[in-house]
């Protein structure tokens, strides 16, 4: 098992955003995030505190546009960076799946840390406005997210009718199973794949 800290620090920059993000996969769920759409930062301190992983992250993007630039490009550094604090991924559980009540909306997610990227996702979406948020955004970050943490990522809406609260459980529910997915097992002494990698 390793003995490194999973921490890892990344920025980016582009014509649309400007992107810096900390990450710490063995924190208390203590989240910093800016990124000009409230109901976003809302989902992302959800998705830290309910992950345990501390984020400090600072977005700035053309919202003069839309969200879509900035919600997909936190997307991408939030995936990078958690891929990179995995390092090798020597201990971890590897899989996790959790299953998320948010008022009258049902959420399951299940994650594997597969190496290979790939968003499934069945969440039946109002498409609206959440403040400045389109409700479209969330496949789209989710997209980003997985494929670039390496991860196999299913997301389903079992019952719901609240944008608001759908996406909410989304976010609790992808979380969740990220904090069961990472956590290191003291009985897995390299990586848990046959392969020897992921």
């Amino acid at each position: 098992m390793t003995d490194m800290t999973r921490k890892a620090a990344i920025a980016r920059g582009t014509s649309e955003t400007s992107i810096q993000l900390e990450v710490d996969l063995d924190g208390s769920g203590v989240v910093s995030a800016v990124t000009g759409i409230p109901f976003f930062d809302h989902m992302l301190d959800a998705f830290g505190r309910h992950s345990l992983i501390d984020l400090a992250l600072e977005a700035t993007g053309d919202l003069e546009v839309d969200a879509h630039h900035t919600v997909e490009d936190v997307g991408i550094v939030l995936g990078q960076a958690i891929a990179k604090a995995l390092g090798d991924k020597s201990g971890i559980k590897r899989f996790g799946s959790a299953t998320v009540p948010m008022d009258e909306a049902l959420v399951l997610a299940a994650i594997d840390i597969s190496g290979r990227g790939g968003l499934h996702y069945e969440v039946d979406l109002p498409i609206e406005f959440i403040g400045t948020f389109d409700t479209t955004l969330a496949k789209e970050f989710l997209i980003a997210f997985a494929s670039n943490a390496g991860m196999t990522v299913h997301i389903r809406m079992l019952s719901g009718e609240n944008s608001h609260h759908i996406i909410e459980a989304v976010f609790k529910a992808l979380a969740q199973a990220l904090r069961v997915a990472v956590d290191l097992d003291p009985r897995v002494k390299s990586v848990p794949s046959t392969k020897g990698a992921l």
